[in-house]
C-alpha cells in the first residue's frame, strides 16, 4: 500500500480505536470568540496528542457512515503554530461550513485536504 493510502488508514485506525469526546456540540459558541458558532460537533480523540499537546481535534458531522474523508491543516498566527483536525462523517455542505468557520479569523487560515 502506498504512503497516501496508509496515511488515511492510520487516521481511520486512530478514530476507530479511541474514544471521541465532543466538548463543543453543534450550535455552541467558541469559548474565546462569542461570534463563532460551531457548525457541527467538535471535540478531540482520547489517548492521542496533537501539536498543542492536547488530543487530536475532530469535527463530526451528520452522516451516518462516519466516513473519514478530509483533514484540515491550520496555521494560527496568534499561537504561531500549526496542526491538523480530522473531519469525520461530514456532508459536503458541512465541510464548507467548517472551512468558512475556521477561516473567519484574520489570525488563522486553513486548507482542507480531501481524500
Amino acid at each position: 500500500m502506498d504512503s497516501d493510502n496508509m496515511f488515511w488508514e492510520y487516521l481511520e485506525r486512530i478514530t476507530a480505536d479511541n474514544e471521541m469526546v465532543i466538548d463543543r456540540p453543534k450550535g455552541t459558541k467558541h469559548p474565546a470568540y462569542n461570534d463563532m458558532v460551531y457548525p457541527v460537533d467538535y471535540g478531540y480523540i482520547k489517548n492521542t496528542k496533537s501539536m498543542d499537546g492536547q488530543g487530536i481535534d475532530i469535527f463530526i458531522g451528520s452522516e451516518k457512515s462516519k466516513r473519514l474523508d478530509a483533514i484540515i491543516c491550520i496555521i494560527d498566527m496568534l499561537k504561531k503554530d500549526s496542526e491538523i483536525k480530522i473531519v469525520l462523517g461530514c456532508t459536503e455542505n458541512e465541510k464548507v461550513k467548517i472551512y468558512d468557520f475556521l477561516n473567519s479569523s484574520e489570525c488563522m487560515k486553513v486548507i482542507m485536504i480531501k481524500r
